[in-house]
């Protein structure tokens, strides 16, 4: 039962990735898409809609690990830093570990803000989820966050979550996959129009709740 609400979820996130899970839009995106011509699109999607790539809608930067040989950068630490470990849910709310204001100003180490998209590049890659938090995290995450009012980061979050495949397929490394920023900045996901996306992630999540409530039951 439990494999078939994941296959379930799956199933959601590929119609709804493909304009077939509510009704298209009669707006179009005001997004030109400018697909090279050795980019196949994997399925095909609505007139109204847009292949765009990550790079062009968001702001996308990674994080950092202050020196673990300075105790000053650790200890009595205030400043949430997350690690893959941390990202289990879809919502991010705590840390595992903190570090100082000196181990921030020290290191690649950066502040995201609350609702920043967190998604995985190192060994466990593809992994997403929002913050619920204000954080800084180490280099196997990065931040995405959209450029303009008119990209929903949920809409971009379930975006993500399907293809997560895909981005495996394509990581990179002789020991742990990896994926860098170039990589992702360079990925192409589908976007519809504003309402659209509103009315997309309103009706995943509707599903999604009626899934856990199920699965919860079990």
């Amino acid at each position: 039962m439990l494999k078939n609400i994941k296959h379930t979820k799956t199933r959601i996130l590929d119609l709804a990735l493909q304009g077939k899970l509510v009704e298209n839009s009669r707006i179009p995106t005001d997004l030109n898409s400018r697909i090279p011509s050795d980019f196949k699109p994997p399925f095909e999607i609505p007139n109204s809609w847009a292949w765009v790539k990550l790079g062009d809608i968001c702001e996308i930067s990674s994080g950092g690990t202050p020196s673990r040989n300075e105790a000053e950068f650790w200890e009595n630490g205030t400043i949430p830093w997350l690690k893959i470990a941390d990202i289990k849910d879809d919502y991010v709310n705590s840390s595992s570990e903190f570090i100082t204001q000196k181990g921030l100003e020290n290191s690649s180490a950066k502040i995201f803000k609350k609702g920043t998209l967190l998604f995985t590049i190192f060994a466990t890659l593809g992994e997403v989820a929002i913050l619920n938090i204000d954080a800084s995290t180490n280099q196997a995450i990065v931040g995405l966050t959209p450029k303009k009012d008119n990209y929903i980061t949920k809409f971009i979050f379930f975006a993500l979550k399907n293809i997560k495949n895909s981005v495996n397929l394509i990581g990179r490394g002789a020991t742990q996959k990896n994926i860098n920023q170039t990589i992702l900045k360079n990925l192409y996901i589908p976007l519809p129009p504003l309402d659209e996306q509103e009315r997309i992630v309103k009706k995943i999540d509707e599903l999604f709740e009626i899934l856990e409530v199920i699965e919860n039951s079990l």
